[in-house]
């Protein structure tokens, strides 16, 4: 999910019962909601490494941004990265990095929920139970799923793997989740979320809200510095795949300076100039200004300059988030008290839906 939620798109519609961060009497789930309350968003990022400029401008900007329009949780899902083997010290680590990384960019933890996955249970009790709704077949089909086990079924390959979908499935319906941004590569995960949601519903009576994805397109396809045929990734062999969002900025300006370009000296945009195509890009969507003017403006003066530009660019426009970072990282007790209370927001939303989930299977409630 990443889980690397993120659009602007208005595509969510009207939130049928969320019940919101602030604290307001709830709807009940899947029925119509009270005026003025706002549909509610669910994404998440994995702690698997360094967050990159094709994180920043595909998922969390917009994650900022849609806090102006919707109830946001935003979840930092350790659960889903130990579907490959973590180091204890780093998955510590990492969890805290992605939670100041939300917190740095500009989500308000007033105005939104952050959460840390595991902090509440309620994620992996409701992942166990859709398991009993969701069919092998449909898993075995994940397109992720065959990218990440290199298209095997052999024994060497972990359930965590395969099961990834049920458990980011339940992510979001936990919540009564009105829309989830995702990119293209996610959408059949939604997919999959939405026909968990209908077949619960239909088998056990209306329970969870049917989630829409609203699919990023602006800055979705943030590519490799070293490689324009493949996204921008933190699991690049190469460092300089990508920008960190953490680079100093004399990183920045090197890995800049030392991407692949394309062969003569124009600057343009096009399907022949794909590695050109990218860098114009990211700078568009830094400088808010179209790639034709962006290409009207260095036309005649070669890579050198525009790719010299560009990396003042990253830099100064980085340069807020690098320092919001350092003061988190100087003060650990904020983040722990930001992911406490959004621990106990989101564990309140969770319980009313697990209550109802309980019941509508027969489950003897708790005495």
């Amino acid at each position: 999910m990443t889980t690397e939620s993120d659009t602007q798109d208005a595509t969510a519609r009207t939130a049928p019962a969320p019940e919101p961060a602030s604290g307001e009497a709830p709807g009940p789930a899947g029925g119509t909601a009270p005026p003025g309350h706002r549909p509610r968003v669910f994404s998440g990022i994995q702690p698997t490494g360094a967050l990159h400029l094709g994180n920043y401008l595909g998922a969390i900007r917009n994650f900022v941004a849609m806090q102006e329009s919707h109830d946001c949780v935003y979840c930092v899902v350790d659960l889903h990265a130990i579907t490959a083997r973590q180091a204890k010290a780093e998955l510590k680590r990492n969890t805290i990095d992605v939670a100041n990384m939300f917190l740095a960019s500009g989500i308000d933890p007033q105005r939104s929920i952050v959460i840390v996955q595991s902090h509440v249970p309620q994620h992996s009790e409701l992942a166990w139970i859709l398991n009993t709704v969701a069919y092998m077949g449909e898993l075995l089909r994940m397109t992720q799923f065959k990218d990440k086990s290199g298209g095997g079924e052999g024994e060497s390959i972990g359930v965590g793997l395969f099961d990834y979908p049920v458990l980011m499935a339940a992510d979001i319906l936990l919540y009564q989740t009105d829309a989830v941004p995702v990119g293209e590569d996610q959408k059949q995960h939604v997919e999959l979320t939405r026909d968990l949601a209908e077949r619960f519903n239909k088998a056990f009576g209306k329970t969870f809200v049917v989630p829409e994805p609203i699919i990023r397109t602006e800055g979705a396809r943030i590519m490799g510095l070293d490689d324009p045929a493949r996204k921008m990734s933190k699991s690049a062999g190469s460092a300089h795949n990508y920008i960190a969002l953490t680079d100093t900025p004399d990183e920045i300006r090197r890995k800049i300076k030392r991407a692949v370009t394309d062969s003569g000296a124009e600057v343009r945009f096009g399907p022949d100039k794909p590695a050109l195509s990218n860098l114009l890009t990211i700078f568009s969507l830094f400088a808010g200004e179209p790639v034709e003017a962006l290409v009207a403006r260095y036309e005649g003066r070669g890579y050198a300059d525009f790719k010299a530009d560009l990396g003042e660019l990253v830099v100064e426009s980085l340069a807020p988030f690098q320092r919001r970072m350092t003061e988190l990282s100087a003060d650990k007790g904020f983040t722990l008290d930001v992911l406490r209370d959004g621990a106990e927001r989101a564990q309140a939303i969770a319980e009313r839906t697990m209550a109802k989930v309980r019941d509508r299977m027969g489950f003897v409630a708790r005495p």
